[in-house]
């Protein structure tokens, strides 16, 4: 696999990741604690779990075979615990797939 490759891979699993925790707080949270259905939080929450943890590895697999900066896959593994990172740490992989071409 190509870095290019590699790093759209990222950055779509990020999109994937940074939706499905908005779906886990914007929506499954509630639907547990107004509406009395934690199996939205079961569902959801596994999903987010093997997302997350896919992204991490995939960061890291990044960082050790691609070299990318460990500043930026620090950036990348923060922004993962944040509602909004991923978009924002999208912006960051962009620049650094700009700067890695080939």
């Amino acid at each position: 696999m190509t870095k290019q490759h590699f790093f759209t891979w990222l950055r779509r699993l990020g999109m994937a990741e940074g939706v499905s925790y908005l779906l886990l707080l914007g929506v499954a949270m509630p639907l547990k604690y107004w509406a009395n259905m934690p199996q939205a939080v079961s569902v959801v929450g596994m999903l987010h779990g093997v997302l997350f943890v896919a992204f991490l590895a995939g960061l890291y697999y990044c960082w050790q075979a691609y070299s990318l900066p460990l500043k930026t896959a620090a950036w990348g593994a923060i922004c993962a615990i944040l509602p909004f990172g991923p978009f924002l740490f999208d912006q960051k992989l962009r620049q650094a797939m700009g700067d890695r071409q080939g």
